[in-house]
């Protein structure tokens, strides 16, 4: 079994939304850029219920408690889509 050591730099620092996409800056500079048809839920989200986001897992992860939704910067930087 393969297990990945945590990056620090890969820590989330902030998440930022604009119409069609979703911004996430890392603790080392870089800032993933996704569309947000790759996520529909937070496509079809309110912009209430986006910007209602927590850092989970140690600032590897984002969840969105209103829309049961939840990312990790190791994810996002694979490509990996929702389910």
């Amino acid at each position: 079994m393969t297990t990945s050591a945590v990056k620090p730099g890969e820590r989330i620092k902030d998440v930022k939304f604009t119409d069609d996409a979703m911004i996430v800056d890392l603790a080392d500079g870089r800032a993933i850029n996704v569309p947000l048809a790759r996520y529909p839920r937070l496509l079809n989200a309110k912009h209430e219920e986006r910007e209602n986001w927590q850092l989970a897992g140690a600032s590897l992860g984002i969840y969105w408690p209103d829309l049961d939704e939840d990312l990790s910067s190791e994810g996002l930087l694979r490509g990996a889509q929702a389910v």
